[in-house]
């Protein structure tokens, strides 16, 4: 039986941009992002929430993170620091078997996770909560009334798109919002490195669980040039029972201009590819049989950020000082990936504990705006530490809680012991 489909034929006319009105709109769906879109719809607030890439999750799935790392306090009895979102990834993931806590490890508690499960269960949440997404979507201007951000203009393959909130939480990573709104941004004056990450399958767990890392450290420092490797540190985490290991041993550059940006992308799946060779050769027991299973994104560490009003210090990290306007805690180390062949690690004690204040999350000049995630404002030894998933988590919180509380007034006068309350568990909790 013939089938005849209809075609209509279209030529291209300028039209309006699709129009997007919400509360809070949030630029930025990884961690952060998602935590500051689900929270304010938790709070009955319209969202809409933002992304570059056709998918929700950031890094945290596109980079294969594959650890929460941050999201536990440090000694021989960790308790959780952030709760929120944290709690329902921990329980649902947990429940499917797509987590694997790892205890010791930089005196605390890292749990792996499946990153396929991680982006399913984002992408549940986002759609039960009810927020608007716009996936695919270049923010090409922010329109910007004094103090008070008016207007997003994004452009998708599918045409134009304009949005407009009360509140923002930019949540891009690179400070992105901030930028294009003309507001002063801090950049690093030599690179923090990125990483591209490995996830090998056919790995061989049992001669991977003998595989000594000063040794294998040693073996990159000495053998490494001639694979075109240049970071002499890292680490292999095998996944228990399912013949996979997470390679995080690579150092790249962080470009913020286009093209070399776009060429990094290509350039980290050369260096995954030396990677793999290397190990092939120098532990063939473990990985003879080994292959890419997902090379993912380039990992991006640090890269541009806001000038807050708070400028985070690393000593006060050291020194865990507790700010009047503390919205979130952590005691993960200092971990800076400012040289090219190696990291820089300062762990911290049992009881240690520092603070993200309030201020180094909202740019001065801003009233209805703020940073979460590894945009938010310190300097790079500081933001090292707060920059992984349990403070990004919890920064994404504190900001759709602000801007709730902030209403149609300004972040900078909101009553600092009302979002406190709100965000009790993330400071104060302690089970």
């Amino acid at each position: 039986m013939a089938v005849n489909v209809a075609t209509t034929t279209r030529r291209r006319t300028p039209g309006a941009a699709k129009w997007v009105e919400a509360d809070i709109a949030v630029v930025g769906a990884g961690v952060s992002g998602i935590s500051a879109a689900i929270e304010a719809a938790r709070l009955g607030r319209r969202v809409v929430l933002i992304d570059g890439a056709p998918a929700l999750g950031g890094q945290s799935v596109g980079a294969i993170i594959g650890t929460f790392c941050g999201f536990y306090s440090n000694g021989p009895e960790p308790y959780l620091v952030t709760h929120g979102i944290v709690d329902d990834i921990l329980r649902d993931l947990g429940a499917q078997g797509a987590l694997n806590p790892i205890r010791g490890r930089r005196n605390t508690i890292i749990v792996q996770y499946n990153e396929m499960a991680l982006a399913r269960w984002m992408e549940e949440a986002v759609r039960q909560a009810g927020i608007e997404i716009v996936l695919g979507a270049v923010l090409r201007e922010v329109v910007r009334d004094g103090g008070r951000i008016r207007l997003l203009r994004l452009a998708t393959r599918y045409g134009d798109v304009e949005v407009a909130a009360q509140g923002y939480v930019d949540a891009s990573g690179d400070a992105a919002l901030t930028w294009l709104a003309g507001l002063p941004c801090r950049q690093p004056d030599a690179p923090i490195y990125g990483t591209q990450m490995l996830l090998l399958e056919q790995v061989d767990e049992a001669a991977l669980s003998q595989l000594d890392r000063a040794e294998l450290q040693a073996r990159l420092k000495r053998y490494g040039a001639k694979y075109g490797l240049t970071r002499e540190d890292g680490f292999v985490f095998g996944v228990p029972g399912a013949g996979l290991a997470l390679v995080n041993m690579t150092h790249l550059a962080a470009p913020l201009d286009p093209l070399g940006a776009s060429h990094q992308v290509l350039a980290g799946h050369a260096l995954a590819d030396a990677m793999l060779r290397f190990l092939k050769d120098q532990y063939p027991g473990a990985f003879a049989l080994a292959r890419m299973r997902n090379y993912g994104l380039p990992g991006i560490r640090q890269s541009r950020w806001i000038v807050g009003r708070h400028h985070l210090l690393a000593d006060e990290v050291r020194q865990g000082i507790k700010f009047p306007d503390a919205v979130g805690r952590c005691s993960w180390p200092i971990e800076l990936h400012h040289r090219e062949d190696g990291v820089h690690w300062e762990e911290f004690g049992d009881d240690h504990m520092h603070w993200i204040p309030l201020g180094a999350m909202v740019p001065p000049e801003a009233d209805n705006l703020i940073a979460a995630g590894r945009c938010a404002d310190g300097d790079p030894a500081a933001l090292s530490s707060i920059r992984v998933m349990g403070p990004c988590i919890a920064m994404g919180a504190a900001a759709a809680h602000a801007l709730d509380l902030a209403g149609a007034g300004s972040v900078h006068q909101i009553d600092m012991a009302a979002l406190q309350a709100r965000l009790a568990d993330n400071l104060q909790r302690k089970d």
